[in-house]
């Protein structure tokens, strides 16, 4: 699995080169960033210190749309609740998501927002799940290389089976459940932007292998229903 980390519009070069260097540290190496040029700033690079391949390297696009067009499953950071029905998840319990997604996601990737502003709305609803880090205070919040460290920490500790011969198969699976869901929600009446579809579709992107499987089962059949009408 191929794991990214996306930075979107940071201002700060030292967090740029900081979190290159948190990325490599624990064993990664993709940095994508959105509409920003501050890693090219030489502050950068002092804080990359060693990890100046991981800046030169770094994919750059004018939005997280366009970042995330080619990744299988997108995880949003937010230190603040969008609304209080959504589920937020906390740093920790990640790699037990991704794990239970078994070999159905090929690449993924972990977004950072703004440094004063986070990621907007627009921007969240991009993303597949959306997590947190738990804090003991709510001020001073982690800045985003700290953000960064510990993410990437984390799925440093993840272990799954990178040679299981259906990956491509269940990653197929994953892509038709999310196609066919949307068009039984459009079909039986529910708009796109609203807060109910939204949940649907979050909650459908933690379904673990067996679940999806099941599920693609069950809307293959509602699917027969429906033409039939």
């Amino acid at each position: 699995m191929q794991i990214h980390f996306i930075l979107v519009e940071p201002a700060v070069p030292e967090n740029i080169g900081a979190a290159a260097r948190a990325i490599k540290t624990m064993g990664f190496s993709s940095l994508i960033l959105v509409n920003t040029k501050a890693h090219l700033d030489e502050k950068a690079s002092w804080l990359a210190h060693a990890s100046n391949e991981i800046l030169e390297n770094a994919q750059v696009f004018n939005s997280l749309k366009e970042a995330t067009q080619n990744i299988d499953w997108i995880i949003g950071t937010s230190a603040k609740k969008r609304r209080v029905n959504e589920d937020y998840y906390p740093s920790h319990k990640i790699n037990e998501l991704i794990k239970a997604k078994a070999s159905s996601i090929k690449n993924m990737a972990i977004v950072f927002g703004r440094e004063e502003s986070g990621l907007t709305n627009e921007e969240l609803k991009l993303c597949d799940i959306v997590t947190s880090v738990p804090m003991k205070t709510t001020y001073p919040s982690l800045n985003l290389a700290q953000s960064v460290m510990i993410y990437a920490y984390t799925l440093s500790m993840l272990e799954y089976d990178e040679e299981k011969p259906d990956s491509k198969t269940n990653q197929a699976e994953l892509n038709i459940l999310k196609t066919k869901t949307e068009d039984i929600l459009s079909e039986i009446g529910f708009i796109k932007d609203s807060n109910i579809y939204n949940r649907i579709m979050e909650r459908l992107m933690i379904l673990g292998e067996t679940d999806i499987h099941l599920l693609l089962s069950i809307e293959n059949k509602i699917k027969e229903v429906l033409q039939e009408k």
